[in-house]
């Protein structure tokens, strides 16, 4: 017996865009469904011509739809463009909470970078800061520093895989505007798209991600002053869209300049990690970022300890750097040391071809210490912030 149109939309109200992480009744994509003489057609209304993930989309409805009319081959898809109407539908859905009641979205012309691809948007009417919102479910981890070089942008794209592979749903923003590495070590080599005006950070490893490296070729230097900084970083958090992640990881740059300074402002309740090396000197080093975060009246949650170890072939490990500034750290600051990365080939080898170990090598030393990572920040609970500057009017 031929399937029925309410268990052929049934199935296709289960399939969820690749990008936008929704299903496709709610994202209003599905345009038509038409039965044929041997199988059924579908026609998607993408968002924008040149839709990014269409070719897997498309492969997701028809491997839901193959089992019902009979095989892959039974299935036409056929895509067009949303139209005017449709897209502000799309607009409304992507700012409305899942469940929740819908948040329309201000209408304004979108922005290009000089170089053509959608750059950051001006955040005069933007919308509002929905990581500070009321019943937010997201957890902000800023990943710190106090200088560079210690392996602290590795820490948080292995840390951000690591939590999508436990079925977290992650963001995570390159902070670091002058020295982004992140979309090279995540992979995310694709640019984010547009919709209009509202950006779309490509997903990849289960983690959606946005940088300045998608925006200024690799040999360009960012020469900004902080105001410039300061409203970029708004930019990327209120003119894209992000989802309803669990966690949103921040790649803060190194130091305690004008970037850091903004975070504090914009996002109040960042929960900070510091990153050290076990030397004592890197350990005196990454205590002024903590105190920094500090004076932010940011939480320092605990502090993670790098390049702890090399494994020789005779099992032996030996410590390269010199051991125990990582705990030294942890105890002057009162905080937990939660977890000690051993220094692995395949990390840097993998951060350079754009496979994070966690995934190129899911079962190595360097891999099992990243979920242990992961699994002592849920552990911790998010932290318990009382600030003025948190209530929302």
């Amino acid at each position: 017996m031929a399937p029925n149109d309410t268990d052929l939309r049934a199935a296709l109200a289960a399939v969820r865009d690749p990008d936008l992480d929704r299903g496709l009744d709610e994202l209003g994509m599905v345009r038509d469904l038409r039965a044929r003489r041997r199988g059924v057609e579908v026609v998607l209304a993408l968002p924008v011509a040149g839709w990014p993930v269409a070719d897997e989309l498309a492969g997701r409805v028809v491997d839901a739809l193959a089992p019902l009319v009979g095989g892959p081959d039974a299935v036409s898809v056929v895509t067009t463009t949303m139209t005017d109407d449709e897209r502000a539908a799309l607009h409304v859905a992507l700012a409305s909470p899942r469940g929740g009641e819908p948040a329309p979205l201000p209408s304004r012309p979108a922005h290009r970078h000089p170089g053509g691809a959608p750059g950051p948007l001006g955040h005069e009417q933007g919308r509002p800061n929905r990581f500070m919102a009321p019943g937010s479910r997201t957890r902000v981890v800023g990943v710190s520093s106090g200088k560079g070089g210690v392996g602290k942008s590795s820490i948080t794209v292995n840390l951000a895989v690591a939590l999508a592979a436990g079925g977290y749903e992650v963001g995570l923003l390159d902070a670091d505007v002058y020295g982004f590495s992140v979309p090279k070590m995540l992979g995310a080599g694709r640019p984010p798209s547009a919709i209009d005006d509202l950006l779309v950070p490509p997903v990849v490893h289960g983690v959606r991600c946005l940088s300045m490296g998608y925006f200024v070729p690799d040999d360009q230097p960012v020469i900004w002053r902080g105001p410039m900084l300061h409203k970029a970083l708004e930019q990327f958090l209120v003119d894209a869209y992000w989802g309803e992640p669990d966690f949103l990881l921040v790649d803060m740059p190194p130091g305690t300049g004008d970037v850091s300074l903004s975070l504090g402002q914009y996002l109040p309740k960042t929960e900070v990690l510091v990153v050290t090396t076990p030397q004592p000197a890197a350990q005196r080093v990454a205590q002024r970022s903590a105190f920094a975060a500090r004076k932010l009246k940011l939480p320092v949650r605990g502090v993670v300890e790098n390049l702890s170890w090399f494994t020789g072939d005779d099992g032996t490990r030996y410590e390269l750097f010199g051991a125990g500034g990582g705990e030294e750290l942890a105890s002057h600051l009162e905080v937990p040391l939660l977890a000690r990365i051993p220094l692995v080939p395949e990390v840097r080898v993998g951060a350079d071809a754009g496979v994070p170990v966690r995934v190129g090598h899911p079962d190595g030393e360097a891999a099992r210490a990243f979920d242990a990572l992961a699994e002592a920040v849920v552990a911790l609970g998010p932290a318990r912030i009382y600030r003025r500057e948190l209530t929302v009017r």
